[in-house]
């Protein structure tokens, strides 16, 4: 079972998300900001991060930058509602996978997720 971590301050979003992925069979777990969630990966794998980009104690990108130093191994999807191309061109060269607009339409996003997991399978499972 894959496991997702979700990162953001807006706890409708975080709880919505997760609720809606773990239907679909995967395993989520959630926190509200990038130092939370770094203090998660420390002691949990997970297959995949979706991150908000605007949050308070650590942001999205230096969140990103964080990820991709020391575990290069997960995929991080950014999302915002403040999008512009020039979040998204940070957001990709600091090693996002994918950047996606809030709000969050889910077949886009499972869409995303899919092609992401493509080399191992297109199940959560």
């Amino acid at each position: 079972m894959k496991r997702i971590l979700i990162v953001d301050d807006e706890e409708n979003t975080r709880i919505g998300l997760g609720k809606l992925l773990s239907l679909d069979g995967y395993q989520v777990d959630t926190v509200e900001n990038g130092k939370e969630a770094l203090a998660f990966l420390q002691s949990n794998q997970v297959s995949l991060v979706i991150t908000d980009i605007n949050m308070p104690q650590m942001n999205g990108m230096a969140f990103l930058s964080a990820v991709n130093r020391d575990y290069p191994q997960v995929d991080v999807i950014m999302m915002t509602a403040y999008g512009g191309v020039g979040s998204y061109l940070e957001a990709m060269n600091l090693g996002a996978r994918e950047y996606i607009n809030k709000p969050i339409k889910l077949d886009e996003l499972k869409m995303v997720m899919q092609r992401i997991f493509c080399g191992s399978s297109a199940s959560p499972a």
